[in-house]
């Protein structure tokens, strides 16, 4: 240590080509680092969506979750299984072991709910995801500012906005939030029932065997598609042919509506009724740079829009990302400026510049080493960097500090150099390797709040 020590300080251009290329790869890698609020990680989950279209809540228990939980059980990265049976769908949640590979464990998931051969013929193709922890950017809300905007109206410029929002270079994820799903809905009277003769069963069971769409095999692909998604189709299902060959139909006996799913969700924005369009993050996409995409459109947009409704953007929680990002470059600019004064005064002008220049050849190294380590500017992130600046220049005031004190006592320059950084090379060594050996526990913190942490360490340790 001592000869590497006596050989940069004999050799400065050695050194000082050394801390150019930290600074120039620095900037350079400053421009490839992913921007986001929040880490992206996975939540150690998967999830599996099976519609089965016309089925209680009981049908889809026996015909669907039973199958499936029997099916993913026993599998070595699956924790617990925790399923939901509604009315239409199956949801099953899920949760693997601490530490397992996500993605192994959604093959394997995967490949057995696959071969599940027994599924009933009306359940449609499962879906099956690794759920990632993502965060959103911005939203948008589209309000009705006119009394009687209706909420088709507004789920119309809702959607209309969230299609071209995605069009933009940039962005990629957008959904609509804060909206009720579309449904058909078909009221039955008793008096309509008992004036055809027929039963609640008849009707729900030709409803379900007429609304569907069904594959056929052999040497050429078939598919009968006979699905009904408008009124005019539910209308036209056959319930009953008579003997004298006319028809029953579902409208005669029904009254159907196109509408929405009955809940009670409502939406409002600034007291108006209204739909959100939520944006996110994805990918290596920048968080700063979608929500000034978003602003912008949202500026562009608003004169090609109805007068009764109104485009706000809403919730950017980008600002944060900004402010903390504003936050650490004041106090890196603050830091710099105390230190070079406070040493300028008491010690030397030069020593006081050299001490410094630690603080942002420190910072630029780590944005060097960020893309290797898979850490992006976040939230997280810069708060390490916040953490991590009072800490960095102290170990070269020590050494700056020695150095002085050996020319104040006579010793030469560069011999006094040499001396004071060697004398305090073991006491820095060992401060720094406590920093490191108090930080590096925070990498192998298990769970989703490990998965957060460890970006404090791989930010600390490197700077």
């Amino acid at each position: 240590m001592n000869n590497l020590i006596e050989w940069f300080a004999r050799n400065g251009v050695a050194a000082n080509l050394m801390a150019m290329f930290i600074v120039v790869v620095g900037f350079l890698s400053m421009g490839t680092l992913r921007q986001e609020i929040f880490p992206e990680f996975s939540s150690d989950m998967i999830y599996i969506a099976v519609p089965y279209p016309g089925a209680a809540p009981e049908e889809v228990e026996e015909g669907v979750c039973q199958k499936i939980e029997e099916a993913v059980y026993g599998l070595t990265n699956v924790k617990q299984v925790t399923s939901t049976s509604s009315e239409n769908a199956a949801a099953i949640m899920i949760e693997l072991t601490p530490g397992a590979d996500a993605s192994r464990a959604l093959d394997e998931i995967k490949a057995r709910v696959d071969a599940i051969d027994t599924f009933p013929e009306e359940t449609e193709k499962p879906v099956i995801e690794e759920i990632i922890m993502r965060k959103q950017v911005i939203n948008g809300a589209v309000s009705g500012e006119a009394d009687g905007v209706s909420e088709a109206t507004l789920r119309h410029y809702a959607s209309q906005v969230r299609d071209e929002l995605m069009a933009l270079p940039g962005i990629t994820q957008v959904e609509l939030a804060n909206v009720r799903d579309l449904e058909v809905s078909i009221e039955v009277s008793e008096d309509a029932l008992r004036q055809y003769g027929m039963t609640f069963d008849e009707v729900s069971r030709a409803v379900r065997s007429s609304s569907i769409d069904l594959p056929g095999g052999g040497e050429i692909l078939r598919r009968t598609k006979g699905q009904a998604k408008r009124v005019v189709d539910f209308e036209q299902i056959v319930l009953r042919t008579r003997p004298d060959g006319t028809r029953l139909r579902l409208g005669q006996v029904a009254t159907i509506n196109d509408g929405f799913e009955e809940n009670d969700r409502e939406s409002y924005f600034d007291g108006k009724p209204c739909a959100l369009v939520k944006v996110f993050r994805v990918g290596e996409e920048s968080a700063i740079t979608i929500s000034e995409t978003v602003q912008d459109y949202i500026v562009e947009s608003k004169h090609r829009y109805p007068g009764g409704i109104r485009l706000t953007t809403w919730q950017d929680d980008s600002s944060y990302l900004r402010g903390r990002r504003d936050l650490m470059i004041r106090n890196g600019l603050t830091g710099f400026c105390l230190v070079f004064l406070v040493l300028a005064l008491f010690l030397r002008f030069r020593l006081a510049f050299w001490v410094s220049l630690g603080i942002p050849i420190s910072f630029l190294g780590t944005f060097w080493l960020m893309p290797t380590l898979d850490v992006s500017i976040s939230m997280i992130s810069l708060f390490a960097f916040i953490v991590v600046l009072g800490i960095v220049v102290d170990d070269a005031i020590l050494i700056g500090e020695n150095i002085h004190a050996h020319h104040e006592r006579g010793t030469p320059g560069l011999k006094g150099a040499i001396a004071g950084a060697t004398e305090m090379a073991k006491p820095v060594i060992f401060a720094v390797a406590t920093s490191i050996a108090a930080f590096a526990p925070l990498i192998f913190t298990a769970g989703n709040t490990g998965k957060i942490m460890k970006f404090i360490p791989l930010i600390v340790i490197p700077t």
